[in-house]
C-alpha cells in the first residue's frame, strides 16, 4: 500500500483541484480590489494620474495633455531639449508599468489614467525639442491636434487600444501623438515664414 492509498491519501485525493492562473504579462498584478494598497500601488496611482491630473472632474484626458505640454515647455525653455527624447522614453516605460498596476482597481484604460495622454502629447513636440523653439501658436496647435487625433482615433489607433495591459493603454495615445507630430511638422514646414 502506498501512502496515497491510506486514509490521508484518500482525503488528499478528494481535495478539489484549483488550476493556478497563469500570468503571461510580467507587469500583471496578482491582487484584488479588496486588498490594501501598498507603497508601489500609491506610486503607480501618482504616475498613472500624472500627479493627480487624472482626478480632474471634467476632461481628465485634456488635463493630462496639459501636463505633457508643461513638460515640453519646461525642458525646452530650460535649454534641456536634448534630453526630451529620454524623457519620452522614461514616461513611456513607467506609464506602462503604472497603467498595468492600477488596472486591478479601476479597469482597463480608465479615465483617471492620463499618463498615456502625457506621453502622446510629448511625442507631438518630439521633433521641435532641442532643435527649434515653437511659438505659442504652434504649441497651442500641437495641443489641439493631439486632442483631435486622440478623440477621432484614425487607423490604426483604434486597433492599438485593444492591446491588453498597460501597453494597450499607452499605445493608442502614442499613435495619436505621431499623427499630431506629422501634421504639426507639415503645417510648420508650409507656413513657418508666417509665424
Amino acid at each position: 500500500m502506498t501512502s496515497a492509498d491510506g486514509p490521508a491519501g484518500n482525503i488528499a485525493s478528494r481535495q478539489p483541484s484549483v488550476p493556478l492562473k497563469k500570468f503571461t504579462n510580467p507587469t500583471e498584478i496578482v491582487k484584488t480590489k479588496s486588498e490594501p494598497l501598498n507603497s508601489a500601488d500609491w506610486l503607480a496611482i501618482a504616475v498613472a494620474t500624472a500627479a493627480g491630473a487624472g482626478f480632474t472632474p471634467k476632461a481628465p484626458g485634456t488635463a493630462g495633455s496639459v501636463v505633457g505640454v508643461g513638460i515640453y515647455l519646461a525642458l525646452d525653455r530650460a535649454g534641456a531639449g536634448a534630453y526630451y527624447p529620454h524623457a519620452i522614453i522614461f514616461f513611456f516605460i513607467v506609464g506602462i508599468w503604472a497603467s498595468s498596476r492600477v488596472e486591478h482597481m479601476w479597469g482597463h484604460d480608465a479615465q483617471r489614467i492620463v499618463i498615456d495622454e502625457v506621453v502622446g502629447q510629448m511625442i507631438t513636440f518630439g521633433l521641435a525639442a532641442g532643435r527649434y523653439q515653437l511659438s505659442a501658436f504652434y504649441v497651442a496647435l500641437g495641443f489641439g491636434l493631439f486632442r483631435l487625433f486622440d478623440i477621432v482615433k484614425p487607423f490604426p489607433i483604434r486597433h492599438l487600444e485593444r492591446i491588453k495591459g498597460g501597453l494597450g493603454v499607452i499605445s493608442d495615445d502614442v499613435g495619436a501623438g505621431f499623427y499630431a507630430l506629422a501634421t504639426l511638422t507639415l503645417i510648420r514646414y508650409v507656413f513657418v515664414k508666417s509665424y
